[in-house]
Protein backbone atom coordinates (compact mmCIF):
# COMPACT_ATOMS: atom_id res chain seq x y z
CA UNK A 1 0.00 0.00 0.00
CA UNK A 2 1.37 3.43 -0.86
CA UNK A 3 2.30 5.62 2.14
CA UNK A 4 0.17 8.44 0.78
CA UNK A 5 -2.93 6.27 0.93
CA UNK A 6 -2.27 5.29 4.54
CA UNK A 7 -1.42 8.81 5.68
CA UNK A 8 -4.74 10.26 4.59
CA UNK A 9 -6.85 7.52 6.15
CA UNK A 10 -9.01 9.79 8.26
CA UNK A 11 -8.84 12.77 5.97
CA UNK A 12 -10.95 10.56 3.75
CA UNK A 13 -13.82 10.40 6.19
CA UNK A 14 -15.13 13.85 5.44
CA UNK A 15 -18.38 13.79 3.56
CA UNK A 16 -21.52 12.83 5.46
CA UNK A 17 -23.45 11.94 2.32
CA UNK A 18 -20.49 10.12 0.73
CA UNK A 19 -19.60 7.64 3.45
CA UNK A 20 -21.55 4.42 3.36
CA UNK A 21 -21.40 1.00 4.95
CA UNK A 22 -21.07 -1.54 2.15
CA UNK A 23 -21.00 -4.82 4.04
CA UNK A 24 -20.44 -6.48 7.40
CA UNK A 25 -19.33 -9.91 8.52
CA UNK A 26 -19.75 -11.53 11.91
CA UNK A 27 -18.11 -14.72 13.11
CA UNK A 28 -20.90 -17.32 12.85
CA UNK A 29 -19.64 -19.01 16.00
CA UNK A 30 -20.27 -15.85 18.03
CA UNK A 31 -23.84 -15.04 19.08
CA UNK A 32 -23.10 -12.22 21.52
CA UNK A 33 -19.74 -10.58 22.08
CA UNK A 34 -19.09 -8.29 25.04
CA UNK A 35 -15.81 -6.50 25.56
CA UNK A 36 -14.73 -4.82 28.76
CA UNK A 37 -11.59 -3.07 27.57
CA UNK A 38 -10.89 -2.26 23.92
CA UNK A 39 -7.76 -0.97 22.21
CA UNK A 40 -8.67 1.42 19.38
CA UNK A 41 -6.16 1.36 16.52
CA UNK A 42 -6.33 3.76 13.59
CA UNK A 43 -3.53 3.04 11.13
CA UNK A 44 -2.36 6.39 9.74
CA UNK A 45 0.94 8.21 9.30
CA UNK A 46 -0.51 11.61 10.15
CA UNK A 47 -0.45 11.75 13.94
CA UNK A 48 -2.99 14.58 14.20
CA UNK A 49 -5.77 12.78 12.35
CA UNK A 50 -4.91 9.55 14.13
CA UNK A 51 -5.25 11.29 17.51
CA UNK A 52 -8.55 12.91 16.53
CA UNK A 53 -10.07 9.70 15.21
CA UNK A 54 -8.96 7.48 18.08
CA UNK A 55 -9.99 10.04 20.69
CA UNK A 56 -13.52 10.34 19.35
CA UNK A 57 -13.95 6.60 18.96
CA UNK A 58 -12.74 6.01 22.52
CA UNK A 59 -15.29 8.57 23.69
CA UNK A 60 -17.97 6.68 21.76
CA UNK A 61 -17.08 3.53 23.68
CA UNK A 62 -17.06 5.43 26.96
CA UNK A 63 -20.53 6.85 26.25
CA UNK A 64 -21.75 3.28 25.94
CA UNK A 65 -20.12 2.11 29.15
CA UNK A 66 -17.14 0.33 27.56
CA UNK A 67 -13.58 1.11 28.64
CA UNK A 68 -11.27 1.85 25.72
CA UNK A 69 -7.79 3.22 25.09
CA UNK A 70 -6.14 4.91 22.13
CA UNK A 71 -3.28 3.01 20.50
CA UNK A 72 -1.38 6.28 20.38
CA UNK A 73 -1.21 6.12 24.19
CA UNK A 74 0.15 2.58 24.08
CA UNK A 75 2.37 2.38 20.98
CA UNK A 76 5.38 4.69 21.17
CA UNK A 77 6.94 6.39 18.14
CA UNK A 78 9.63 3.73 17.89
CA UNK A 79 7.06 0.95 17.74
CA UNK A 80 5.12 2.38 14.78
CA UNK A 81 8.16 3.61 12.83
CA UNK A 82 9.39 0.16 11.84
CA UNK A 83 8.11 -3.23 10.75
CA UNK A 84 7.18 -5.71 13.45
CA UNK A 85 7.48 -9.48 13.42
CA UNK A 86 4.86 -12.03 14.41
CA UNK A 87 6.77 -12.70 17.62
CA UNK A 88 6.80 -9.01 18.52
CA UNK A 89 3.04 -8.74 17.96
CA UNK A 90 2.51 -11.82 20.10
CA UNK A 91 4.40 -10.06 22.88
CA UNK A 92 2.17 -7.00 22.44
CA UNK A 93 -0.91 -9.19 22.64
CA UNK A 94 0.32 -10.72 25.89
CA UNK A 95 0.97 -7.25 27.29
CA UNK A 96 -2.59 -6.28 26.40
CA UNK A 97 -3.93 -9.39 28.13
CA UNK A 98 -1.88 -8.56 31.21
CA UNK A 99 -3.43 -5.07 31.22
CA UNK A 100 -6.97 -6.40 31.01
CA UNK A 101 -7.71 -5.79 27.32
CA UNK A 102 -9.94 -8.30 25.59
CA UNK A 103 -10.46 -6.76 22.13
CA UNK A 104 -8.82 -4.63 19.43
CA UNK A 105 -10.78 -2.46 16.99
CA UNK A 106 -8.55 -1.92 13.97
CA UNK A 107 -9.29 0.56 11.14
CA UNK A 108 -7.33 1.00 7.92
CA UNK A 109 -7.59 1.85 4.22
CA UNK A 110 -7.46 -1.32 2.13
CA UNK A 111 -7.77 0.18 -1.35
CA UNK A 112 -8.55 3.17 -3.51
CA UNK A 113 -9.80 3.80 -7.02
CA UNK A 114 -10.19 6.86 -9.19
CA UNK A 115 -13.65 7.73 -10.46
CA UNK A 116 -14.72 10.23 -13.10
CA UNK A 117 -18.03 12.00 -13.39
CA UNK A 118 -19.39 15.02 -15.19
CA UNK A 119 -21.12 18.15 -14.06
CA UNK A 120 -24.84 17.96 -14.66
CA UNK A 121 -26.74 20.84 -16.17
CA UNK A 122 -29.90 20.36 -14.18
CA UNK A 123 -31.79 23.12 -15.96
CA UNK A 124 -31.29 21.53 -19.36
CA UNK A 125 -30.99 17.85 -18.52
CA UNK A 126 -34.33 17.06 -20.19
CA UNK A 127 -33.97 19.54 -23.02
CA UNK A 128 -34.63 18.29 -26.55
CA UNK A 129 -32.38 20.03 -29.06
CA UNK A 130 -33.80 20.08 -32.60
CA UNK A 131 -30.85 21.85 -34.19
CA UNK A 132 -27.24 20.80 -34.26
CA UNK A 133 -26.04 24.35 -33.61
CA UNK A 134 -28.12 24.68 -30.42
CA UNK A 135 -26.97 21.35 -29.12
CA UNK A 136 -23.33 22.12 -29.92
CA UNK A 137 -23.38 25.59 -28.40
CA UNK A 138 -24.97 24.29 -25.21
CA UNK A 139 -22.30 21.66 -24.67
CA UNK A 140 -19.22 23.03 -26.39
CA UNK A 141 -17.37 23.67 -23.13
CA UNK A 142 -16.81 19.92 -22.88
CA UNK A 143 -13.79 20.69 -25.07
CA UNK A 144 -12.16 23.31 -22.92
CA UNK A 145 -13.74 23.58 -19.45
CA UNK A 146 -11.57 21.59 -17.01
CA UNK A 147 -14.43 21.61 -14.50
CA UNK A 148 -16.87 19.81 -16.81
CA UNK A 149 -15.36 16.45 -15.95
CA UNK A 150 -14.54 15.90 -12.33
CA UNK A 151 -12.34 13.20 -10.89
CA UNK A 152 -12.43 11.95 -7.32
CA UNK A 153 -11.00 9.10 -5.31
CA UNK A 154 -13.16 6.42 -3.77
CA UNK A 155 -11.54 4.80 -0.75
CA UNK A 156 -12.31 1.39 0.68
CA UNK A 157 -11.99 1.48 4.46
CA UNK A 158 -12.15 -1.57 6.69
CA UNK A 159 -12.76 -1.86 10.43
CA UNK A 160 -12.10 -5.19 12.13
CA UNK A 161 -12.75 -6.29 15.70
CA UNK A 162 -10.39 -8.92 17.09
CA UNK A 163 -10.71 -10.83 20.31
CA UNK A 164 -7.47 -11.16 22.27
CA UNK A 165 -8.98 -13.46 24.85
CA UNK A 166 -6.94 -16.14 26.59
CA UNK A 167 -6.60 -19.23 24.41
CA UNK A 168 -7.61 -17.42 21.20
CA UNK A 169 -5.08 -16.06 18.73
CA UNK A 170 -6.38 -12.67 17.58
CA UNK A 171 -9.66 -14.20 16.47
CA UNK A 172 -11.74 -12.07 14.08
CA UNK A 173 -15.13 -11.31 15.61
CA UNK A 174 -16.59 -8.70 13.28
CA UNK A 175 -15.68 -6.71 10.18
CA UNK A 176 -17.24 -3.73 8.45
CA UNK A 177 -16.39 -2.39 5.01
CA UNK A 178 -17.08 1.21 4.01
CA UNK A 179 -16.76 3.29 0.86
CA UNK A 180 -15.64 6.88 1.37
CA UNK A 181 -15.63 9.50 -1.35
CA UNK A 182 -13.33 12.50 -1.66
CA UNK A 183 -13.17 14.66 1.50
CA UNK A 184 -15.43 17.59 2.28
CA UNK A 185 -15.82 17.98 6.05
CA UNK A 186 -13.73 16.22 8.69
CA UNK A 187 -16.06 16.40 11.68
CA UNK A 188 -19.19 15.29 9.84
CA UNK A 189 -17.38 12.45 8.15
CA UNK A 190 -15.93 11.04 11.35
CA UNK A 191 -19.32 11.35 13.04
CA UNK A 192 -20.93 9.50 10.14
CA UNK A 193 -18.29 6.81 10.27
CA UNK A 194 -18.72 6.30 14.01
CA UNK A 195 -22.51 6.08 13.71
CA UNK A 196 -22.34 3.59 10.86
CA UNK A 197 -19.83 1.30 12.54
CA UNK A 198 -21.21 1.37 16.07
CA UNK A 199 -24.77 1.12 14.77
CA UNK A 200 -23.96 -1.97 12.72
CA UNK A 201 -22.12 -3.56 15.63
CA UNK A 202 -25.06 -2.87 17.91
CA UNK A 203 -27.51 -4.47 15.50
CA UNK A 204 -25.39 -7.60 15.45
CA UNK A 205 -24.90 -7.76 19.23
CA UNK A 206 -21.21 -6.91 19.12
CA UNK A 207 -20.00 -4.86 22.14
CA UNK A 208 -22.67 -2.15 21.94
Amino acid sequence: MKPKVISILFLLLMSCSSTKLVSTWKNPEIVLFDAYKVLVVGMAQDENVRVDFETRLVQKFSDNGVEAMRSIDLFDVEFTSSEKSEDELTEVEQQLLDKGFDAILFTKVVGTENRRTFRERMNNIDAMFTRFSSDYLEHQDIYYDPGYYETFNLYHVETSLYCICVGKERELIWRGNLEVMEPANMDKAIDTYLKLITGAMSEQDVIF
